[in-house]
């Protein structure tokens, strides 16, 4: 009894938290605005998706670019920062090491509305003009710490002789890190990447504070605008689905290669 209810209640989990996007992806294909109005079957919203026939064409796709490159930027900047950071964690001892542990967590505990709040009267103080750089600024903040999670592991998995053997053998620091470090922590550092750029794609708030005036979108504070003037674009319906096939698409290959490469 015990086994079946608990396989119930991770199911009806799992139900609660994809049924939404399953219903989404179901009224994708059909033409009517309101969601949960089955009119046909149709790939009309697809069609004027990717054609740009629909209202607000350029504000979404706009919204789109901007949404991935910031992301893309952030991620790959917050990766590089997040992985000599972690380096750095791992080799401070005693309390050191479990403040700055600490000081790390804080960022993801953190609700996003006080980290966007407080980076935006950090850049009015330091008079720096809110937009693109902001944004950016503000995104590699939040994804930095996630890195740091992810590559600390591996760092702790990793053998400490296999750095100091390299440095006797003649290799420099810099080449030790490219040859030695970088190929072992690299699981890492991928799956704080797709982390980071997840975050990014998903943040709101921290976005909403520092993009100032200049009219910069990206998919979250779009969709926010769009809600407020009285229901959402119905090409969103397929955007979100494209968007979540996407990075699902992403994971399994990833958990499949990992599962080959665990077993060769």
């Amino acid at each position: 009894m015990k086994k079946i209810l608990a396989k119930a209640y991770l199911w009806l989990i799992l139900l609660v938290l994809y049924l939404p996007i399953v219903f989404i992806a179901v009224f994708s294909f059909t033409e009517a605005k309101s969601l949960g109005n089955w009119t046909g079957f149709s790939l009309n919203l697809y069609k004027n998706l990717f054609t740009g026939s629909m209202q607000n064409s350029a504000g979404l796709i706009s919204a789109v670019e901007n949404t991935l490159l910031i992301a893309l930027v952030a991620s790959l900047i917050a990766t590089l920062l997040g992985t000599v950071a972690a380096i750095g964690i791992f080799n401070l001892k005693g309390r050191k090491k479990q403040t700055m542990q600490f000081l790390n967590n804080i960022p993801m505990i953190n609700p996003d509305i006080i980290t966007g709040v407080s980076l935006f009267l950090l850049f009015v103080f330091l008079h720096v003009s809110q937009g693109y750089l902001t944004v950016i600024l503000a995104h590699i903040t939040f994804c930095t710490p996630y890195v740091v999670l992810n590559v600390l592991p591996k760092l702790s998995q990793m053998n400490p002789n296999i750095y100091e053997a390299a440095l006797d053998l003649g290799a420099t620091p810099f080449q030790a890190l490219r040859k030695v470090l970088v190929p072992t922590l690299r699981p890492g550092m991928v799956s704080g990447f797709i982390l980071s750029f997840t975050m990014s794609l998903d943040d709101f708030a921290v976005t909403f504070f520092t993009r100032g005036t200049i009219g910069l979108d990206t998919l979250s504070t779009f969709i926010y605008t769009d809600a407020r003037k009285g229901g959402l674009t119905p090409e969103l319906k397929p955007l979100m689905t494209i968007i979540f096939l996407v990075i699902l698409a992403v994971l399994l290959f990833i958990n499949v290669r990992s599962t080959k490469t665990k077993t060769n």
